[in-house]
């Protein structure tokens, strides 16, 4: 399975560190086991069940917005140096773990999308949060998970928390603006 997530998200490869990258790669892995879910499926369902008529999947999503944080990363170094610490793998991992708990959010009714009966307890910051505990994710990539929704706003969040929060809301928000 590691082989078809890194084909379809190739983004997993940017990690640098070997072993966060292979722990990375396991949360994604046991997620998709817990909600039912294939590595097609990523390529199909929405990436958000709060916007009707979604055309963009889960993995356009997770994509794209890992590409947007090293993006960011890329400019604010080349613009300011050393002025922000800016850890890219974690950045990266973060990117790539914050929706994986929307794994179990989701449920697939037929050919629709549905809330599976976790999203009546907890949002997906707090799945992922636990995944990534389980599998030995470092604090500063679950700080990315646990602050990067709206469930975040009263934590102050590191920098790649920041970067990551405003690359996911702009991919979203310009969803919604549709």
């Amino acid at each position: 399975m590691t082989a078809q997530l890194t084909k379809l998200i190739p983004e997993f490869n940017a990690i640098q560190d070997e072993d966060l990258r292979q722990r990375v790669l396991a949360v994604w892995q046991e997620a998709m086991e817990i909600g039912g879910w294939t590595v097609d499926d990523l390529g199909q369902m929405p990436y958000t069940l709060l916007i009707e008529k979604v055309d963009i999947t889960f993995a356009q999503h997770v994509k794209t917005v890992c590409r947007l944080c090293i993006v960011m990363e890329h400019v604010l170094k080349e613009s300011y140096g050393d002025r922000y610490r800016i850890d890219k793998d974690t950045l990266i991992a973060g990117a790539l773990l914050a929706d994986v708990g929307k794994l179990m959010e989701f449920r697939k009714e037929g050919n629709k999308y549905k809330w599976a009966s976790m999203y009546q307890y907890l949002r997906h910051p707090f799945t992922g949060v636990a995944l990534c505990f389980k599998h030995g994710i470092p604090e500063a990539v679950m700080h990315v998970v646990a602050t990067h929704s709206w469930e975040g706003d009263r934590f102050k969040r590191r920098p790649e928390a920041i970067i990551f929060h405003h690359a996911d809301f702009t991919d979203f928000d310009l969803t919604r603006y549709q």
